[in-house]
């Protein structure tokens, strides 16, 4: 993955982009994965709050949710299961600080879509999203 998608490639992925909703507590997770999917064609909304990024599940149906696992308030595995019980077939992938086999055997059993520990390369995540749009037939991103 490089950085130096044109805007004009940018814009052609846009129509009918893949959705990505970005959830972490970390700020800086969102800064980074934010501008990174968008370079790559995706529509990307991220949240720190996971309120508010239920909120806005409850809005909308995205076509990827990608979401950190231990939070404040509502964790990643009650937001998987929420995410999860609305629209069934979104993919989500899980990102964690605190990857251990249970956390990881859980989040499967809650149809997780694939499971990345922190820290993580881009390419890592940006694989788990092309894996899901292939699995679903999704994506124009370059």
């Amino acid at each position: 993955m490089t950085d130096d998608i044109s805007p004009a490639a940018a814009a052609d992925a846009a129509k009918g982009r893949t959705s990505i909703l970005v959830l972490d507590d970390e700020p800086i997770v969102c800064k980074r994965l934010r501008p990174f999917f968008q370079k790559a064609g995706y529509e990307v909304e991220a949240f720190t709050n996971p309120a508010e990024a239920l909120e806005r599940v409850t809005q909308r149906r995205f076509d990827v949710v990608i979401t950190d696992l231990k939070m404040e308030g509502l964790d990643g595995l009650a937001f998987l299961g929420k995410v999860k019980a609305l629209y069934p077939d979104t993919g989500v992938i899980v990102i964690t600080g605190f990857a251990t086999m249970e956390t990881a055997r859980e989040s499967f059993r809650k149809g997780v879509f694939d499971f990345v520990a922190k820290p993580f390369k881009l390419a890592e995540i940006l694989d788990g999203v092309r894996r899901i749009e292939k699995e679903k037939g999704l994506g124009t991103a370059k």
